[in-house]
């Protein structure tokens, strides 16, 4: 072999080394970037981990906790139906307020207006008219909570106790998509508030108003000041309307302005 053959030979075999060092490199990297995606995954299912477990709970587990004396509506509350009338006779302005008590939205309406709502009713400047509708009962785990805390609540109203239980499920609201209270947990909360009666515990086991609330969902859903105008159907909850006209509550100084 000559030397040119040689070193042509040496040259390939340089070349092929370097190739295999590149690869080989390039394997080492994709190693070593493997290990590093799984090290962050790994972190992040821990963090996720911790985050669950110190993040407060909003499961509805245990007792109901009470709302405090200063935050629930110091008036008369009497179902009228499948509604309940909050205020004095005397008011001059009635509100129409629809809800859900598994509602987001309501709950934040709720903590937003509920001290101005309190003072106006307190004050005689308007009446309320809660149609607490069972709306999201496909949103709870087991489906069906929507159904059941509003069959409580006009159970409750039937108990002169409405006020403060409506407080205390908006301020301990379970979490939509999760599971809600139950019919003992419902029922240990009309105990708590000082309900003796045994046709409490009977109305919210045996449902007793669900033709009512069905009937109230239906006229709800048909009812043209509520319903969309692009889409034709009920907008939702939390809904507001007086006079036969929607309240905008886009507008924070909806409450005032019906009060002027």
């Amino acid at each position: 072999m000559g030397g040119a053959e040689r070193n042509a030979r040496k040259k390939k075999q340089a070349a092929r080394a370097v190739a295999q060092a590149r690869s080989s490199g390039s394997d080492r990297t994709k190693v070593i970037a493997g290990i590093a995606v799984v090290a962050v995954l790994a972190l992040a299912v821990i963090g996720y981990v911790v985050f669950q477990q110190m993040k407060p709970s909003t499961s509805a587990t245990g007792a109901i906790p009470q709302t405090s004396a200063d935050h629930i509506i110091s008036a008369p509350a009497v179902r009228d139906g499948n509604t309940v009338l909050v205020g004095k006779d005397s008011a001059g302005v009635t509100v129409d307020v629809y809800e859900d008590f598994l509602c987001p939205i309501c709950g934040t309406f709720e903590k937003t207006y509920g001290a101005d709502i309190k003072k106006a009713v307190e004050d005689g400047k308007i009446k309320l008219r809660y149609h607490i509708l069972p709306m999201l009962d496909r949103l709870s785990k087991p489906a069906g909570y929507s159904s059941l805390s509003a069959n409580a609540g006009l159970c409750v109203a039937d108990e002169g106790k409405f006020n403060a239980y409506h407080g205390a499920l908006f301020s301990a609201q379970p979490e939509e998509g999760e599971a809600g209270y139950t019919a003992d947990q419902l029922i240990q909360l009309g105990k708590d508030l000082g309900i003796t009666s045994s046709g409490f515990e009977s109305c919210v086991r045996n449902n007793t108003y669900k033709s009512s609330l069905d009937e109230l969902m239906t006229q709800t859903s048909n009812d043209p000041v509520l319903k969309d105008p692009e889409t034709g159907r009920f907008r939702g909850t939390p809904s507001v309307a007086s006079g036969g006209k929607l309240v905008d509550l886009d507008n924070k100084n909806w409450l005032s302005d019906l009060t002027k």
